[in-house]
């Protein structure tokens, strides 16, 4: 019972985390336009959340993979 609840969390975890991730790394890019040498968007530290997010969710699906 708990595998495809499991399962679930972590793939709404996931795609949480991807499209809030690109939604923020637009807005950085957005914001660092027409400068000359962008700083690096994937290690500005607004994406963190969403890294989090990510890593969870891959933690509850090595979890729910042990179970089977």
């Amino acid at each position: 019972m708990s595998q495809p609840v499991l399962a679930l969390v972590s793939v709404a975890l996931f795609v949480i985390g991807i499209v809030g991730n690109g939604f923020e790394m637009r807005k950085i890019r957005q914001a660092t336009e027409g400068q000359p040498n962008p700083k690096n968007v994937f290690l500005d530290r607004r994406n963190f959340k969403w890294y989090g997010f990510i890593g969870i969710a891959l933690v509850l699906w090595a979890i729910n993979g042990s179970y089977t």
